[in-house]
């Protein structure tokens, strides 16, 4: 070839390089088009209205108002209810277990966790029922910010506001602590730093602490008990908060079956003791806490593991215990009492009952008697109403003189217009809500919405009557109690089916907006196999003919398993299987190559191999996603992959051990052979050298967590610190190499198969050692068991074209692309993930770190997610083709061919990608409604659409580091 015609070859390829990257540009922007449309008409968070509640608004309503006189009641005006206590304490214990408070006599066995806050035992079970544990039922998704937002709300926050859990906005919408502002109530916060984040300007004293990282466990709970126990000697405040942390960071961290977590929660029996005795000092008649009410909850629960963020019964029961310091005994008709009692661990008898968190926000405003938020669809429970309100005399309804009533009757009486006040002041919201809101409910919705509602009325005007009956009349007053329980009955109807109709029907689903992202999405699958077929005719040009072509059984085989995968997302039972559906699908796959390798007699080390580590990877998945896996010593710093190991088994806790190792130990050797075996030199070469490096310092990072040094300052800074930040350093020191390389580096016309391998190995080796040491010791095992299924991948895949060992369609690599893809899923299942916001290893994003950063934990937090299951596959695709040998096509031939082909392989795996992520967006769609839609098919989509782009990123990534 001329030297004119060299260069005229050089650019033609290097424009179609460049045209290769746009096309990939080209899906990517169409991806990230389709699930922003659709986005935009699935998670959009309900309609907040900007009304607010006010004092005067009470007259609109038919119930009785309070008294409106100049008297003035704990510094502020009596407004919609007559307040029922001076001050209130909440304590805010973050991510705490009903089991946590409840005796372990409720549970079928005790476990480690239980009966550790025995101050709360001992004040429930003391006779006359002034104190009370709750189990407390939160609506899921069960992040921090949406429990918060629902806690003083009253509403049900939708899952949109999942993403700003690492950034919460200002609340606008009313609620409760903008009521207690606004009505005079003096409020203190002290603790997590998300309080000032959602009412930046509704506390009058404020004492925030950092919340976000996970690896800290004392900083904002040692926060809270410095600034806690002065406030409870001072005046100056109505309602404080304090919330702390300790027990979320324990379990994100340890787990629940820890020694940490026993240590917080021995922590907080002694502050809670302490929190009692304060009050109790001052609880006299005229003292500062005479009629104080405290409040020590939690705002959502844990799994096992310590995670949360779903709507696991873990996740969503949490507790609530309250304590009046009156001391009275509550007064509550035994049909609304929902007890149950058993003995203790002491033989103390213990009732316990439930609460909705939905009813929080309605509950606190009646007994601090400010309106309740404009938006709340919560009932004021009428057990933690009764434990503050039990002891009241019927002032509201100004009895004459010589009607004796019951104390029932009185406390009866009281807590009907208290619901009267909140049915009312739902139904008045349920009205503005659906005539504001862009779809709001339907029709027959509010047909039945207001036939409650009339027919509650209607009862409520003979109430009414009754009532002023009994005030002259005593003869009338025998009738009262059974008529007070029938409008009870009536409102509580009302208010559980608003709040029935709210869970089922409250986000607005722009349909349009979903089926034009749903059409957009479709559409790109169309683009995928047009180019894919129109890259099989440029590839026929460059092969020589060898009669008809015939589609084989692998090939067919990975189309079914393909769309079996994709369909299986229509069920919610497969969704959370996946990833066991997933490693079946592998295994059928490895099972037809290990039947075709017997048949052929070759390949068998290979064909059982790749049979043989299925299973592994299976038993990987099951520890992976087992509530039960976290108190392992398999994996001590992140929990993640872990076995039940009994303490005194010391061989398997030495084997538990000693794997990593030999894995680590396993894969630098593999890395040194690629090099001294190939023609990997130069810059790639100090690529995989410096992988290799980093590799001996994770050994180092393992060694240095065991028994062999002893635990100083210094070795600890060197373990949590500086090891994993000079990985992270060299990480990117090696991929600014390639990326030189790349720009620096001169084309060769021969050899591009070995140059790709070198190049794919240079890149996957400068991923790994960040990705491991972010996976923590189940890291090297679960990359060696991706390094040998994609060496049996590759090599199998020559059985089906016998010597030539060059594919003539892309049909032919359908097979290992497949089986590529399916690999990728059970790696990620694998390394403890699993499609929820409670299968995100939180830890991970503090690995080198103490202090929060949004964008540097968000990107570890993204490697460790993605990395093994999306990173790692995508960069290395290109090996199924560079083993592809093609000796019949001309050496200036064989390169275009090979780009061509590699092409088409990126586009294959892409369109495997787009096809799930059809089939999920199908499923949600369908699924809108299902009571599961929040909790399980919503994070679905979000991880599957994160993967979709992520994939298509790292395809453009890849096709401008290996097409040019």
């Amino acid at each position: 070839m001329s030297k004119s015609g060299e260069v005229r070859w050089k650019s033609e390829n290097l424009g179609k390089r460049r045209w290769v990257f746009m096309v990939f540009l080209g899906i990517l922007t169409l991806h990230g088009l389709a699930i922003l449309v659709f986005t935009r008409g699935f998670l959009l968070t309900r309609t907040e209205l900007s009304q607010f509640s006010h004092c005067s608004d009470i007259q609109q309503s038919p119930c009785f108002s309070p008294p409106q006189d100049d008297q003035m009641v704990n510094h502020s005006r009596v407004c919609w209810t007559k307040p029922a206590v001076d001050r209130i304490v909440i304590i805010v214990l973050d991510a705490l277990r009903y089991d946590f408070v409840a005796p372990s006599t409720f549970f079928e066995e005790k476990k480690p966790w239980m009966d550790r806050l025995q101050v709360l035992h001992k004040l429930a079970s003391q006779p006359g029922s002034f104190a009370k544990i709750f189990k407390a039922i939160a609506d899921p998704p069960t992040t921090s910010l949406q429990r918060l937002k629902g806690l003083t709300t009253g509403g049900l926050p939708t899952f949109i506001d999942v993403g700003n859990s690492f950034g919460a906005p200002a609340i606008v919408e009313d609620n409760l602590i903008y009521q207690m502002a606004k009505n005079g109530k003096r409020v203190v916060m002290m603790g997590d730093d998300t309080w000032v984040q959602l009412f930046p300007q509704h506390f009058n004293i404020s004492h925030p602490f950092p919340s976000f990282n996970v690896k800290d466990l004392d900083t904002v709970d040692n926060g809270c008990i410095e600034h806690l126990f002065p406030y409870l000697y001072k005046e100056d405040w109505d309602v404080l908060i304090a919330h702390f942390l300790g027990v979320d960071h324990a379990g994100h961290i340890f787990g629940v079956d820890s020694p940490e977590m026993i240590e917080k929660l021995d922590q907080y029996n002694g502050i809670l003791e302490k929190v009692v005795d304060v009050l109790e000092s001052q609880s006299g008649l005229g003292g500062l806490h005479e009629n104080t009410l405290l409040l020590v909850m939690g705002d959502h629960g844990q799994t096992i593991n310590g995670d949360h963020g779903g709507g696991a019964p873990e996740e969503v029961e949490t507790s609530l215990f309250a304590m009046s310091l009156q001391k009275h005994p509550s007064s509550l008709p035994s049909e609304t009492d929902s007890l149950s009692c058993r003995l203790d661990m002491e033989k103390r008898k213990i009732c316990t009952s439930s609460i909705e968190q939905l009813d929080f926000a309605a509950t606190v405003s009646a007994l601090l008697g400010i309106p309740y938020p404009f938006g709340s669809i919560g009932r004021v429970n009428p057990e933690l109403y009764a434990l503050a309100a039990g002891s009241w005399n019927l002032d509201i309804f100004n009895p004459e003189s010589g009607i004796n009533l019951s104390r029932l009757e009185r406390w009866m009486q009281n807590y009907v217009n208290v619901l009267c006040v909140n049915t009312w002041q739902v139904k008045r919201y349920i009205d503005v809500y659906s005539a504001s809101s862009v779809i709001g409910f339907s029709d027959k919705d509010m047909s039945h919405v207001s036939n409650l509602y009339a027919e509650a009325h209607d009862i409520w005007l003979y109430t009414k009557e009754a009532v002023l009956k009994c005030k002259s009349e005593s003869e009338s007053c025998s009738t009262l109690l059974p008529q007070l329980k029938k409008q009870v009955e009536a409102y509580s109807n009302f208010l559980s089916s608003i709040a029935a109709l709210a869970r089922s029907k409250w986000t607005e689903f722009n349909l349009k907006m979903m089926g034009a992202g749903l059409c957009i999405l479709v559409l790109s699958l169309f683009v995928h196999i047009f180019t894919i077929k129109k890259l099989d005719k440029l590839c026929s040009c460059y092969l020589p003919r060898s009669g008809n072509f015939v589609v084989s059984f692998e090939a067919i085989f990975a189309y079914a398993a393909v769309l079996i995968r994709a369909f299986s997302f229509l069920s919610n039972s497969f969704i959370l299987e996946e990833g066991k559906t997933a490693s079946f699908l592998l295994a059928t796959a490895g099972m037809l190559q290990l039947r075709h390798a017997i048949v052929k007699k070759k390949m068998l080390l290979e064909g059982l191999l790749f049979v043989l580590v299925v299973p592994l990877l299976r038993f990987g998945i099951e520890l992976g996603q087992s509530k039960q896996a976290v108190n392992s010593l398999f994996l001590k710093s992140f929990a993640s992959w872990t076995v039940s190991i009994d303490n005194g088994t010391n061989l398997w806790i030495y084997v538990a051990d000693i794997l990593p190792f030999l894995a680590l130990v396993f894969l630098a050797y593999i890395l040194y052979k690629s090099i001294r075996h190939s023609s990997c030199r130069g810059i790639f070469k100090y690529v995989v050298v410096g992988t290799i490096f980093t590799s001996s310092l994770i050994a180092m990072s393992w060694a240095l967590d065991g028994n062999i040094f002893s635990p100083s300052a210094v070795i600890v800074d060197i373990k949590a610190y500086w090891i994993p930040r000079i990985i992270y350093v060299i990480g990117l020191l090696q991929l600014l190499l390639l990326a030189i390389s790349q720009l620096c580096g001169k084309e060769k016309t021969s050899g591009w198969e070995e140059d790709t391998i070198v190049k794919a190995t240079a890149m996957l080796s400068a991923w790994s050692s960040t990705i491991i040491i972010l996976s923590g010791k189940q890291g090297p095992l679960v990359a060696l068991a991706a390094v040998i299924q994609g060496w049996c991948i590759i090599r199998l895949m020559t059985l089906e074209r016998g010597k030539n060992n060059c594919y003539e369609s892309s049909t032919s690599y359908s097979s290992p692309v497949a089986k590529w893809s399916l690999l990728a899923v059970c790696l990620f299942f694998c390394t403890g993930h699993w499609c929820a916001f409670d299968g995100l290893r939180y830890a991970a994003a503090f690995v080198g770190f103490d202090e929060f950063s949004l964008v540097r934990q968000a990107v570890l937090l993204t490697i460790d997610t993605f990395g093994f299951s999306h990173i790692l596959p995508v960069m290395g695709l290109p090996l199924i083709v560079a083993a592809c040998r093609r000796p019949e096509v001309q050496a200036e031939k064989r390169k275009q061919l090979f780009f061509l082909q590699l092409c088409q392989v990126y586009l294959m795996y892409g369109l495997i990608m787009a096809i799930s992520m059809t089939l999920t967006i199908i499923c949600v769609t369908i699924q809108r409604r299902h009571l599961m839609v929040w909790g399980l098919f919503a994070p679905k989509f979000v991880f599957d659409a994160v993967g979709l782009l992520l994939t298509d990123f790292f395809i453009c990534f890849a096709s401008l580091y290996y097409f040019t």
